[in-house]
């Protein structure tokens, strides 16, 4: 042969794709690889072609290469590929970066066009290909990848399947035991599929010794987050990071799920833990992007933009982040930038909860209920019901937000957040009004340091006329936590009783605390105002809207 094909194997092993492309060109149209002649090593040197074109991801001509492979492979003689398949060793990998010297493997190659078609976001091709390859060939990668394709499709019955067959040829594949566990599988269930065939040495390879449990308490936190029991999974991760100091996968789980509940000063120690440790990470830093928004910290927040932007502009969680930190400046080109990270993964959470805020501020709650619902199908959690509560509140839709905010706290019976956010519809009517300072009052007893609950019940005091309870509310809570949202509430209520030097104290200090403030810079705006004897407030009626729901009443008094 002209061009040994040797050759082309060798430079795809260095990574040198340019180079290996370029003889392959060659390879295919040297007379050795004659189609007429030898199909079988014009198909085999057309895979190495495809593969070089995979790595350098020009995967629609590697597509097309993969398939003329196929073509030629099917017209080799019945004896040379009975011949061709059993000279394939029994271990060989099916990654598109593994590369036969050999007669192809065609589920090998099916597997290869599907993982091109997945580069290019093609599912449902990619699913075709993968479902055409029998269920007895396919290997850990194989079922890997289709079982992500079943779940992405919402087959989640198949999809389960397929992560199980993963767990069965190996437990060490956490991208499934997360999966599962996701999709409703109890941790006995996920253990159970371990492989406890006994080794060479004659002892069980998955058995209860030491080097396995850490692996089952991870699979028993996973279980817990996805059933919102986010205090027993940070109790279990948090025993793992005993075990593993400074893991970085860990410190990214607990930091997120401090976020996801409101930990807001943990999970942005975690995150910067994580950054001094590797500043490379990209995983979650979008979720550490929005929680220094909500501190008003832009110069982190532009420098955590810049390093993700010069790490990878490729992934989902950069985009995200340059939402929140156009938020401020641009609505709409924040609103793009979610889009686009929808549009790199549409499996990426924060990208619809960000897109769904956006829409909310736009004042398009119609749509933002679309982006919160596409949250909550991929994997509810107390920001997307928040969301969507509060769209279909701004819609006038108050029976759909009732049943959303009970769907949380059933999700969640021992969150403070969905206590709260019944609490928020009930407040919405000034018929629901007694009911909500139950929920609130249920919300601030289980959790004494949520601040959402103890300021939607100071706000609930004002408005009925309770101005004196709102201010010791709030003033207790001052004693313990200095933050700037309980300055500019008792701010609020200070203005609104005509204590203005009191009302300016307050607003001061919030700045003092958040410089970045809008509603402390507001409100000493309006204070202004009222200081001139100028009313900064337009006469305002709430219409009333009553829910009548005596099935579910009972269900909220049973739950409380």
């Amino acid at each position: 042969m002209d061009v040994p094909k040797e050759q082309i194997t060798t430079l795809l092993e260095h990574g040198l794709y340019t180079s290996a492309q370029t003889l392959g060109c060659f390879l295919v149209s040297s007379p050795a690889a004659n189609a007429e002649t030898s199909p079988h090593i014009k198909a085999e040197s057309l895979v190495l072609l495809s593969d070089a074109l995979f790595r350098e991801r020009e995967y629609r001509r590697a597509i097309h290469t993969y398939k003329q492979a196929l073509q030629y492979y099917k017209i080799i003689p019945k004896q040379n590929s009975t011949t061709s398949r059993s000279s394939l060793p029994p271990n060989r990998s099916s990654s598109p970066n593994s590369f036969s010297i050999s007669a192809i493997n065609e589920n090998e190659v099916k597997f290869k066009i599907a993982s091109c078609h997945c580069a290019l976001n093609e599912n449902r091709a990619a699913l075709t290909e993968m479902e055409g390859i029998p269920g007895k060939s396919r290997n850990l990668q194989m079922n890997l990848l289709l079982g992500k394709l079943y779940r992405n499709s919402r087959h989640s019955r198949l999809a389960m399947s397929s992560y199980k067959e993963c767990l069965r040829h190996c437990p060490y594949v956490l991208e499934a035991i997360t999966a599962l566990a996701e999709m409703g599988a109890s941790a006995k269930d996920i253990i159970s599929l371990f492989p406890q065939t006994p080794n060479r040495s004659g002892r069980a390879s998955f058995d209860h010794f030491d080097s396995s449990r850490w692996l089952q308490r991870y699979v028993e936190a996973q279980c817990c987050i996805a059933s919102n029991d986010y205090k027993g999974g940070l109790e279990l991760f948090a025993d793992l990071l005993q075990r593993f100091p400074n893991n970085i996968h860990l410190l990214l789980e607990i930091a997120k799920i401090e976020a996801i509940i409101g930990k807001n000063e943990e999970a942005i120690m975690n995150f910067e833990k994580v950054r001094l440790i590797d500043p490379y990470v990209v995983t979650y830093m979008d979720e550490y992007a929005i929680l220094l928004k909500t501190k008003s910290d832009y110069t982190k927040l532009n420098k955590l933009a810049h390093d993700l932007l010069s790490i990878d502009p490729t992934r989902p969680e950069v985009f995200v982040t340059l939402s929140v930190l156009w938020e401020r400046k641009d609505e709409r080109g924040a609103l793009s930038y979610a889009d686009r990270s929808i549009r790199i993964d549409e499996r990426h959470i924060p990208g619809h909860i960000m897109k769904g805020n956006l829409l909310l501020t736009a004042k398009r709650a119609e749509a933002a209920a679309v982006a919160f619902r596409s949250a909550q199908e991929l994997r509810p959690d107390i920001r997307s019901y928040q969301g969507l509560v509060q769209s279909y509140l701004v819609l006038s839709k108050t029976k759909e937000a009732l049943y959303a905010a009970r769907e949380a706290m059933k999700a969640m019976p021992q969150s403070a957040k969905a206590l709260k956010l019944v609490g928020d519809v009930h407040a919405s009517n000034s018929g629901g009004r007694e009911k909500a300072k139950k929920f609130y009052e249920s919300a601030l007893r289980l959790e004494p340091g949520y601040l959402g609950a103890a300021l939607a019940l100071a706000e609930l005091h004002v408005i009925e006329g309770r101005n004196g309870d709102a201010v010791s509310l709030l003033e207790r809570y001052l004693k313990d936590w200095a933050d700037d949202s309980l300055h500019v509430k008792l701010a609020q209520v200070f203005a609104a009783t005509n204590m203005l030097q009191d009302a300016l104290s307050h607003y001061q200090s919030a700045l003092r605390i958040n410089p970045q403030n809008e509603a402390a810079k507001k409100g000493l705006e309006r204070l202004e105002k009222q200081m001139k004897g100028v009313d900064p407030d337009a006469p305002e009626e709430d219409e009333e809207n009553e829910v009548e729901d005596a099935d579910g009443d009972q269900e909220e008094t049973d739950l409380l």
